[in-house]
């Protein structure tokens, strides 16, 4: 369903369970942008009603996420660490080039949140499904069918508001790129790395 065309190395559990209070931190930030994305969508391209109404919804969402994520943290002992560099996304942002058309701006990122989205939602899944805490299976259970949901979303508005064709082969190229990425992350202790 997600067309990855690199799935994520099952031992990536492992260093999550060890690492799982380094992970949620990376994770309470991962919402936080995912918010800060959708906020920048309706900033950059207020001329699209029904991105922007779709945009305020998932800001909304991802910040609720956050709060999840964050109460988890804090009922753990914890609180909320730093913010780190996201190295995957960084890598990512990389394959499109830089400027063109309002439209192309639009279409590529729209393509990269939907990808972001697609990955958290492979990971998630992992987790749901390999953590030996059920009660944080349970929740990356839960964050799983949402994340997917905004991947199909993010991809939705790309073809819409982008030549069909020419949305699904810059879709394919990036799906490469990002498997490309992913042969040297995987090893860390984040939710993309």
């Amino acid at each position: 369903m997600l067309g990855l065309k690199l799935p994520t190395d099952p031992r990536w559990v492992n260093i999550v369970e060890k690492n799982i209070d380094e992970i949620l931190t990376d994770h309470a930030y991962c919402e936080q942008k995912a918010a800060s994305t959708a906020i920048s969508l309706i900033v950059s391209f207020p001329e699209y009603t029904e991105l922007t109404k779709e945009m305020i919804a998932l800001s909304r969402e991802e910040m609720g996420h956050f709060k999840m994520v964050h109460d988890l943290i804090l009922e753990r002992g914890n609180t909320l660490g730093r913010d780190r560099k996201d190295f995957y996304v960084i890598e990512l942002l990389k394959f499109f080039p830089k400027g063109g058309s309002r439209t192309t701006q639009l279409i590529h990122r729209l393509l990269y949140a939907a990808l972001i989205e697609a990955r958290s939602c492979e990971r998630f899944r992992l987790l749901s499904e390999e953590l030996e805490d059920k009660k944080l299976a349970d929740f990356y259970h839960r964050l799983m069918v949402s994340e997917a949901g905004h991947y199909t979303m993010f991809l939705k508005f790309a073809r819409q508001y982008g030549d069909r064709k020419e949305v699904d082969e810059k879709w394919q190229e990036l799906l490469k790129y990002e498997a490309k990425i992913m042969k040297n992350l995987g090893k860390g202790e984040s939710v993309h790395g």
